[in-house]
């Protein structure tokens, strides 16, 4: 049986910062940003071989801020590209180190997460665990269709986030997460609208490669045809069209600017393509929630709407306008990541939930 305010450590490596946490049961204790030169991490091939690097140096954060590592329960790491599994909390096992090394979907930071929690887990002796990567994929098989038999729709989103924010809405209505029909929106450099039905995510807009609404970096989805014409144009390469999909697309492809209290200053100052482009984005994503809504039947209990851009009261009144006659609306500015993981951890600990095999 997990003590009552076990000692928890949560890692979440990004391209150039690994922030960690120590909470004791639900109660943040600190977190602390460590912030790596870019010429050290570029010693290494691959993201994921960064994992030991980092955990030296997380280590030695830990014994500066005098934490009695012997004492650490369990250490939670942010979940990489994974083979696609369900939703959960999941102990750390060789087959996904294997799969975090090899990059099964790819090479990227988040894939340490886990790299790190299983070396600090053999030397430590302490569980280890990852929480709702991204590579969550709980859609019904109808929602797997594209129309293009060549392509199947998959499930790419922000799951900590989406679903720790649901979880918190479910709390505030009196019910659990998997009694409730919740249609969650997270809204940052990429915007995911993800329809949950009692705790699984049927169905979601793959964020990372472009699909959905169009987000302050990333271009949503657009007219097919048009971008095959230009795919085959001869006036872009691949990589290319790559980057006015992700990183140069959406918003700042139109203003120049992917920031969003840039934006609503020039608005302010009758900036008129400023505010067309503004108004469209939150256009689009009540859009996308409205056709999630129809996934859920008209039986939705909530929409939350989170992540960086819901600090923007302006922008989810827009989006507010749009959806409200669907279901009440919730706001939850920012992301609540690390507190996500820790959570994770903790209802495995007191046996809230069975911890999953990966």
């Amino acid at each position: 049986m997990a003590k009552e305010n076990p000692l928890l450590l949560v890692i979440n490596p990004g391209s150039t910062t690994t922030k960690i946490g120590i909470f004791k049961g639900k109660k943040k204790d600190f977190t602390h940003t460590i912030t790596h030169k870019i010429e050290e991490l570029s010693r290494f091939n691959k993201a994921s071989d960064q994992d030991l690097y980092r955990m030296e140096i997380i280590i030695k954060v830990l014994r500066e801020k005098k934490v009695p590592l012997d004492t650490i329960e369990a250490v939670i790491g942010r979940g990489g590209l994974l083979r696609p599994i369900e939703g959960g909390t999941y102990a750390v096992n060789e087959q996904m180190v294997a799969d975090l090394k090899k990059g099964f979907l790819g090479d990227h930071p988040s894939n340490c997460g886990g790299l790190i929690a299983y070396a600090i887990n053999r030397a430590l002796g302490c569980k280890a665990f990852i929480v709702d990567p991204v590579v969550v994929d709980e859609l019904e098989p109808v929602a797997r269709i594209s129309g293009m038999p060549l392509i199947e729709r998959i499930s790419i989103f922000h799951a900590l986030n989406q679903k720790a924010v649901a979880r918190e809405v479910a709390e505030k209505l009196n019910k659990s997460y998997f009694e409730i029909n919740i249609i969650v929106v997270h809204m940052g450099g990429g915007i995911t609208v993800g329809a949950h039905r009692n705790g699984r995510v049927i169905d979601v807009n793959n964020g990372l490669d472009g699909d959905g609404p169009f987000s302050p970096e990333r271009s949503g989805s657009v007219p097919v045809g048009s971008l095959v014409k230009a795919a085959f144009s001869g006036e872009y390469t691949l990589p290319d069209m790559k980057k006015l999909i992700k990183g140069h697309g959406g918003m700042v492809a139109y203003l120049g600017s992917h920031d969003l209290s840039t934006v609503e200053k020039r608005i302010i100052n009758g900036d008129e393509k400023a505010s067309l482009i503004y108004e469209a984005m939150a256009y689009q994503i009540a859009k996308e929630i409205a056709a999630q809504a129809a996934v859920l039947e008209g039986k939705v209990d909530a929409i939350a709407l989170t992540g960086g851009i819901a600090n923007s009261e302006k922008f989810v009144n827009l989006i507010k306008k749009r959806v409200g006659f669907i279901a009440p609306v919730f706001v939850s500015p920012g992301e609540q990541e690390m507190k996500a993981l820790a959570l994770g951890g903790l209802r495995v600990l007191k046996g809230e939930e069975k911890v999953k095999e990966y």
